[in-house]
């Protein structure tokens, strides 16, 4: 237990209210927008725009960085970079950590402590297996999401975890057939101390309704090729929209057109 008036106390306290006002963000209809971050300097410029949290993509931080996707960014560099982030801006901030960098429960909830001693308030987790194949079966990530829970309630603060279904990227052309298992997944998800469902790759509009309607989660829907419009996406009933890696291409591609007319 923390001794009252100590600096590590009143961290906590203020990391809880970034946390409990991330929480509150997230409305059935009326969904927090996060254009995804991927170093300090694109986190202060987000901010500066108006944005209500920051999130960070995996895909981005890695690439900004020179590596693929897919945990290949270091560990202690993926922390690091996500401290920066956390301490550049005031608002809540929420960092991708794909699959917790380790299939170990005991190492997982070391490496969430140390991601939750950045100053983040949230996190996204996959149930995808990283360095393997397929998905982890809705029982065993739900026991990971419980040591995430444990990991983060230990620290003292109320981590939000944005628990991320890999079902609809593993099954992009038979979304249909996935609903339902994605809908069980939310709820045994939700059980073990999720936050919110998390589902990218399911673009159609009736199914992200059946999602909404079935999830006691609230529900986050990733922009990509044939997904609605953001106003289409809160009358389905969405909570969360992420724009994921979509920011760093655009940024990149703004760059290197600047420099093509200069070199060109």
């Amino acid at each position: 237990m923390l001794p009252p008036n100590s600096p590590e106390k009143e961290k906590v306290m203020n990391q809880n209210e970034r946390a409990r006002q991330f929480a509150q963000l997230h409305v059935k209809g009326q969904p927090l927008k996060l254009f995804n971050a991927w170093d300090a300097g694109s986190a202060k410029a987000i901010a500066g725009a108006g944005a209500q949290a920051v999130a960070t993509s995996s895909w981005a931080v890695a690439a900004a960085l020179g590596y693929r996707d897919g945990e290949d960014l270091p560990l202690d560099l993926a922390i690091e970079t996500i401290g920066r982030v956390a301490t550049a801006v005031e608002l809540p901030v929420s960092a991708d950590f794909e699959g917790g960098y380790s299939d170990d429960d005991g190492q997982l909830a070391k490496n969430i402590a140390r991601i939750v001693d950045t100053g983040v308030v949230g996190i996204n987790f996959e149930d995808r297996v990283v360095k393997g194949a397929g998905l982890y079966s809705s029982e065993r990530q739900a026991q990971r999401i419980a040591v995430i829970r444990a990991a983060a309630t230990k620290t003292g603060v109320d981590l939000f975890i944005n628990a991320r279904t890999d079902l609809f990227f593993e099954h992009f052309n038979e979304a249909e057939n996935y609903v339902d298992e994605a809908i069980e997944r939310s709820k045994a998800y939700a059980e073990a101390g999720a936050s919110s469902l998390f589902v990218p790759g399911l673009i159609d509009d009736a199914l992200i309704e059946r999602v909404v309607k079935g999830s006691p989660l609230p529900v986050n829907v990733m922009i990509m090729d044939g997904v609605s419009s953001v106003d289409r996406l809160a009358e389905l009933g969405v909570a969360r929209i992420s724009f994921g890696n979509i920011p760093y291409v655009d940024t990149m591609k703004a760059l290197a057109d600047a420099a093509q007319r200069i070199y060109g």
